[in-house]
């Protein structure tokens, strides 16, 4: 190193001539994020994110409930529509996803995506909680089955767990915040 050299203030052992273009402060490519503005650091990049969370306390249970029993129930609804169901369910997602924003007057930060999604599925794991208790009533009881019978109900399983997967992408995808 010369003794006019910089270093990383991340990583000391790397020499470095990039600065962030907000706080002045000497960082490594690997470091380095790209903006449209110029590089900037990590720390510059999250400060400035944080601006843009403004979800307060009360919006993640509000959030997760909402996700909880709308896909719960737009799962059990798509279930009747068989095959067709996996083409509405993105639909059913984005107006899960809307009504999510409405409740929480359009707040949004990190964590509300995160309880949105995890009220989600929650809510598709309890419904195909509630339809294996047939089934596994009959094998608890010791009743013969036809493996038929368990492969077709096995297979039943698939079509909500498809609707309640296409459903939470589209609501990750509609809640989503800008992420690095």
């Amino acid at each position: 190193m010369t003794e006019h050299s910089l270093t990383c203030a991340n990583h000391p052992q790397r020499e470095t001539t990039l600065r962030c273009n907000h706080c002045d402060k000497p960082i490594c490519p690997k470091c380095a994020i790209q903006t449209p503005v110029g590089y900037r650091c990590r720390e510059c990049i999250l400060g400035h994110q944080k601006v843009f969370e403004t979800s307060t306390a009360i919006d993640l249970p509000i959030a997760s409930v909402i996700a909880l029993i709308s896909v719960g129930l737009a799962t059990a609804i798509l279930h009747f529509l068989g095959f067709w169901g996996l083409l509405v369910a993105p639909i059913v997602g984005r107006g899960v996803a809307d009504l999510i924003r409405l409740a929480v007057k359009k707040r949004r930060s990190r964590r509300l995506t995160t309880m949105s999604i995890v009220g989600g599925t929650l809510g598709a794991l309890l419904y195909l909680g509630f339809r294996s208790i047939p089934f596994f009533t009959l094998l608890t009881l010791g009743i013969d089955l036809d493996p038929g019978f368990i492969g077709t109900t096995l297979l039943g399983f698939a079509w909500p767990l498809g609707y309640g997967f296409f459903i939470i992408s589209t609501m990750y995808y509609r809640l989503g915040v800008i992420k690095l």
